[in-house]
């Protein structure tokens, strides 16, 4: 089995409010990490041209859009994506958003992720939407929904990997969002889980945002954070 490379599956979330402070913060990470999340603030700030310039820079892209809408738009949509150069894109676990993004990236490397139960929400939150599954039994059928339907993998917290690891396999592509180190705060995450906790779990890749962006040295901070990641993979393996 070829050894996991920490340095591949850590996913920096480059959730700033503009083109300038995204370009700082790569400036002082360049060459510390290969693969970074552009989420809603930063795409609408700045749009494809940053997408651009972080592919010029060698890095790999996650578009964290979030797609949902009716099935003509997702699909024409994710074909603009596919010209970008990026390597995954969200599109939110509805049947039809998700087999017109499959359609619109045909041809291309586009990867794309199913966007199962937000890692700020709880059992309470699902409730108040009139849903009466579990966290666990809503994100693991939205999963296997992914995968029938042709998606690659799903964004999903760290406590429900291991559930869609049981049920879908080890071809499937597990990205998790809420993930922080150990003594570090959660934010606004319900469902937060450390890197040695989630890459345990079954999880392939770990977005972290505000760990790194908000620390006072951030190339140390991402150099921490991949010692624990390794550890973890050898462990796992």
């Amino acid at each position: 089995m070829m050894k996991i490379a920490a340095r591949d599956r850590l996913i920096f979330a480059l959730d700033v409010p503009s083109a300038e402070e995204a370009d700082r913060l790569l400036d002082r990470l360049q060459g510390h990490i290969s693969f970074v999340k552009v989420g809603l603030e930063l795409y609408a700030a700045a749009g494809p041209a940053m997408i651009q310039r972080i592919v010029e820079r060698g890095m790999r892209v996650f578009l964290d859009l979030k797609f949902l809408d009716i099935e003509e738009t997702v699909r024409r949509a994710t074909g603009r994506v596919a010209t970008m150069g990026v390597d995954f894109l969200t599109i939110h676990a509805n049947r039809k958003a998700l087999t017109a993004a499959v359609q619109g990236r045909e041809g291309s490397s586009l990867k794309l992720l199913a966007v199962t139960v937000l890692t700020n929400f709880d059992s309470n939150d699902l409730r108040e939407m009139g849903i009466q599954r579990t966290v666990q039994d809503l994100v693991t059928a939205r999963a296997v929904l992914a995968s029938e339907v042709g998606c690659d993998g799903v964004v999903a917290s760290g406590e429900e990997a291991a559930a869609i690891r049981q049920k879908i396999g080890p071809r499937f592509t597990i990205v998790t969002p809420g993930v922080r180190p150990a003594g570090k705060g959660v934010d606004d995450h319900a469902r937060a889980t450390t890197p040695t906790q989630t890459i345990a779990s079954g999880a392939d890749y770990l977005v972290i945002g505000r760990p790194i962006r908000d620390a006072a040295d951030p190339p140390a901070t991402v150099a921490a954070i991949l010692a624990e990641m390794q550890a973890a993979f050898d462990a796992r393996q």
